[in-house]
């Protein structure tokens, strides 16, 4: 048989009561040559039965004999499939529109260096439509690679893993899921295709993005804090070095102060909204020993991390402990003029004042954009 131009993988488990939502929308497409992969994850529902009652020759099925978890699965279908582009869409999830494949394939198709092209979604609750996730443009715009790469990192994982059609080559040449980040795999393979190709992102939602109690972002973000921390901060290592390598200064810069962001919130305890402390001293040194070799990139990245200590607490008008931490910022790093500028204030006990200038301009900023949006 000839191989199709798309291939969608379709990853189920315990799914079976949306799986058919899913594919149905699939084979709804107007642009007709793709196959659709099923992978049963092993499930202990009618899982099976669904997948089987397909009455298209595009449709096929895998049951797996045992669980192997949601990345394996993922690059087991990636492995599978034969077609020069790959969407991946959890059978939880479901596109919006018939013609979205044919809208990704018209620019991908006329654009080669495009790696992916993905879009808003409308979420599901209860099977009705809620809120609008992933939008960054209200027009259609394919981004450079590495301005793509850049909001990624300053945002965090905004595009919906549903929406993602990739290019089958940047899985050959740059790798599947990696499965030792298993929360922030799909934000690593973002980051790392964008730094290689540009993007193509329509303003348009055309997928739903399924909210529910077995969705593996509501079981890790409710019961892993840990493991988002390790992933997230892994993701900026390997990125930070992969745009090293190829040269893109700006991104390691970028990857180098994000990742101070999280050492220094992670260590306040505020990242993920915990009044404890998630990550020692001691950790932190570890960490940063660990993942480079150069000693004016720790101290530069030291310096960063207490100097994000240090706001936090000048922010909590805990105006002692903020000196402290300036002046071990300082240490590292005396040249840094904020740091100094900082330190000056507080030693002129103008850290009230600082405080209160800053909440007001918050306020003026949020009625602001309040109005922009009315």
């Amino acid at each position: 048989m000839d191989a199709p131009t798309v291939s969608f993988i379709v990853p189920c488990y315990k799914l079976a009561h949306v799986l058919r939502d899913c594919v149905n929308s699939i084979l709804a497409q107007s642009y007709r040559d793709f196959e659709v992969l099923i992978l049963d994850d092993c499930s202990p529902d009618n899982t099976p039965d669904v997948a089987r009652s397909f009455n298209d020759p595009r449709v096929k099925s895998v049951r797996h004999d045992k669980n192997i978890g949601h990345l394996k699965n993922y690059n087991y279908g990636i492995a599978m499939a034969r077609g020069r582009y790959v969407w991946l869409i959890s059978a939880d999830d479901r596109l919006r529109n018939a013609y979205i494949l044919e809208r990704y394939l018209g620019i991908m198709e006329t654009n080669p260096g495009v790696g992916y092209a993905c879009c808003p979604a409308i979420s599901l609750e209860n099977d009705v439509e809620t809120e609008l996730e992933g939008s960054i443009s209200k027009r259609d715009t394919i981004f450079s690679g590495k301005k793509f790469t850049k909001r990624l990192l300053r945002a965090g994982n905004f595009v919906i893993a549903a929406s993602g059609m990739v290019r089958r080559e940047c899985y050959d040449k740059l790798g599947a899921f990696p499965l030792d980040l298993p929360y922030a795999a799909d934000w690593f393979l973002w980051c790392l295709f964008a730094l290689h190709y540009d993007v193509a992102y329509f303003s348009e939602p055309m997928v739903n993005y399924r909210k529910h109690d077995l969705s593996m972002t509501n079981h890790l973000t409710g019961e892993h804090f840990a493991v988002r921390f390790k992933d997230g901060l892994a993701v900026l290592w390997r990125i930070h070095n992969e745009a090293r390598a190829l040269g893109y200064l700006d991104v390691v810069g970028l990857c180098r102060y994000r990742i101070a962001y999280q050492y220094g919130h992670n260590i306040v305890g505020r990242e993920f909204g915990k009044s404890t402390f998630l990550m020692t001293v001691q950790e932190f040194e570890d960490s940063l020993h660990e993942n480079t070799i150069d000693p004016l990139e720790e101290n530069a990245i030291r310096a960063r991390t207490w100097e994000i200590v240090a706001d936090r607490c000048f922010a909590r008008r805990e105006f002692q402990r903020a000196r402290s931490y300036y002046a071990l910022s300082r240490k590292y790093d005396g040249a840094r003029l904020a740091i100094t500028v900082k330190q000056a204030l507080l030693g002129l006990g103008a850290g009230d004042v600082v405080v209160a200038l800053r909440d007001r301009m918050a306020e003026i900023r949020e009625t602001l954009a309040n109005s922009k949006s009315h």
